[in-house]
């Protein structure tokens, strides 16, 4: 840490990214680490590929996140949040390539260790856990708006303190958090707290699709493109529908399988060759990074992911044969 910190400290115009499809935690990271930045009097871009959830628009200054990143401008820093492999950011990591430093800063267990500086913990129970304690580090103040996207992180990626993942330190932060004016009813009304018509129909559409495996331990629910059309929904309307199959009766491994966007005329079935996000989770007894990792994703013992590009039909299979190591 205290290397990141004199680097920090000595450069003048640093580049922030997270991965494509940011959760809470990435873009909280984001944000957090751009205001202890801005305390630094650094030159700062914020950048995620992906447009930003509609339940994360609420956190303080997040409209300075940007989708392109000019190729032209001369940064002498890249720091990459929660993203255990760089190529996850997406086109920018052409232009972080040609960045003289880079730093890495994530909690995933899969992390490649890419970048000049690593500061990765796997115990954190989010990204902004260390972000934290970069300020506490460097004694930089937590004003409020950093202070909302440490709780809103911390929130997220432990599923509001559900998760394997949610340790001591959420709880202490998180409180810290609250007495700098955070307002957690604040916070949960927007990440939480709303649906639209058409996520509802989403979710409608979602659970039909839902498929068991023969010996009931794995669930599979597939969305199409053709699904958020008709539904008149986002990629990001998505988010937490996994939690429907992962909580039925008996699952040790849920799957979710998303069909991603390939430029065609939307189809009521997905492509040959189409490309996928798939999203792992699990029980307390399968290590979902481990097999995310087996498909060239990452992520966490409990929760973790990968793309691919594939039939569906056989994707499934390949899914469902899963089934007979549980």
């Amino acid at each position: 840490m205290d290397q990141i910190i004199h680097h920090l400290k000595n450069s003048n115009n640093v580049l922030l990214a997270s991965h494509i499809n940011p959760d809470g935690d990435a873009i909280a990271s984001l944000l957090s680490m751009g205001i202890l930045l801005d305390t630094l009097n650094k030159q700062t871009t914020v950048y995620n590929q992906s447009p930003i959830p509609s339940r994360h628009r609420f956190l303080p200054s997040v409209q300075r996140i940007v989708q392109n990143v000019n190729s032209g401008n001369y940064y002498d820093t890249a720091i990459i949040l929660d993203c255990g492999d760089l190529q996850r950011i997406g086109k920018a990591a052409v232009t972080v390539n040609r960045i003289p430093v880079v730093i890495n800063i994530d909690h995933h267990i899969t992390n490649t260790r890419f970048g000049d500086f690593q500061l990765i913990d796997t115990s954190a129970c989010a990204t902004v856990e260390i972000i934290y304690r970069l300020f506490k580090k460097m004694d930089v103040p937590i004003n409020l708006s950093a202070a909302t996207s440490i709780y809103t992180g911390i929130l997220t990626d432990t599923g509001s303190f559900r998760f394997s993942n949610t340790n001591r330190a959420a709880f202490e932060i998180c409180a810290e958090m609250a007495a700098l004016g955070v307002d957690p009813y604040y916070a949960a009304k927007h990440i939480y707290g709303t649906y639209s018509l058409g996520q509802l129909k989403l979710i409608n559409l979602a659970i039909e699709s839902i498929e068991i495996s023969q010996n009931g331990k794995l669930s599979l629910m597939t969305l199409t493109q053709s699904m958020l059309y008709e539904t008149g929904t986002l990629p990001e309307d998505i988010n937490g529908l996994i939690s429907y199959i992962k909580n039925i009766e008996n699952i040790k491994l849920a799957v979710l399988i998303q069909e991603q966007m390939d430029g065609k005329e939307k189809s009521t079935q997905p492509q040959r060759g189409q490309r996928f996000h798939v999203s792992l989770r699990s029980d307390e007894t399968v290590d979902v990074a481990a097999i995310a990792a087996s498909f060239g994703g990452g992520g966490h013992p409990r929760a973790a992911g990968f793309s691919i590009e594939s039939k569906v039909v056989d994707l499934k299979k390949r899914i469902f044969s899963l089934a007979e190591t549980l």
